[in-house]
């Protein structure tokens, strides 16, 4: 299949960021009309290139996996640290997370155009999560042996049903986990296992 032109895929890129503003603000039942209205296209034009909500709903979440991966390297490259550029990505993760708004109940259903999302997502992200993880461990900003996977699963715990709940603060929680990877006194890496106590005489 030939590669789109670059002003058709800044075209769709442009109509994927509309859609996931118009997903954030009013969910992913907001009517294709508002979707068009946002992008600046016409109602004929959003269903030219998705044909089905489920199509939209696909690629929204699909080009916003892509954003976030892209961002980890541009990140690293930023010079900041990789420590910084860990807890910067892991911001733009939680913002994926908390500002999809109604889209994980749409990737529960039945329908099979869901299905691959979440391989998809894992496959995309935890690698970038491991880069970023590896650079900071390299560099000494955090003790060695964090598990990518276990990193976004737990922030993901973190997040949950954290939009509805307004006395939660999800983002400083996370936060606070990053916070926690850096290297310091008494920090050892997770393959060793913590000195045990010693035992008290019982006289």
């Amino acid at each position: 299949m030939p590669r789109k032109r670059a002003d058709a895929q800044r075209n769709e890129a442009s109509l994927l960021d509309a859609a996931a503003a118009a997903f954030v603000n009013s969910g992913v039942g907001v009517p294709v009309r508002d979707v068009a209205a946002a992008a600046g296209v016409g109602v004929g034009t959003i269903y030219r290139h998705f044909p089905t909500r489920a199509d939209l709903i696909v690629a929204v979440y699909r080009h916003q996996v892509q954003a976030c991966a892209e961002a980890g390297p541009a990140l690293l490259a930023g010079g900041a640290g990789p420590h910084a550029a860990l807890a910067r990505w892991i911001d733009l993760f939680v913002d994926f997370l908390v500002t999809k708004h109604g889209l994980a109940a749409a990737l529960q259903s039945d329908d099979a155009a869901f299905a691959t999302l979440h391989a998809h997502f894992l496959d995309r992200l935890v690698p970038v999560c491991a880069d970023l993880l590896s650079a900071a461990a390299a560099a000494g900003e955090i003790a060695p042996g964090q598990d990518p996977y276990e990193l976004l699963r737990g922030v993901g715990n973190l997040c949950a049903g954290a939009e509805d709940d307004p006395r939660y603060d999800a983002r400083r929680m996370v936060a606070l986990v990053i916070a926690g990877l850096r290297s310091g006194p008494g920090v050892r890496p997770l393959s060793d296992p913590p000195p045990r106590s010693p035992r008290r005489s019982r006289g």
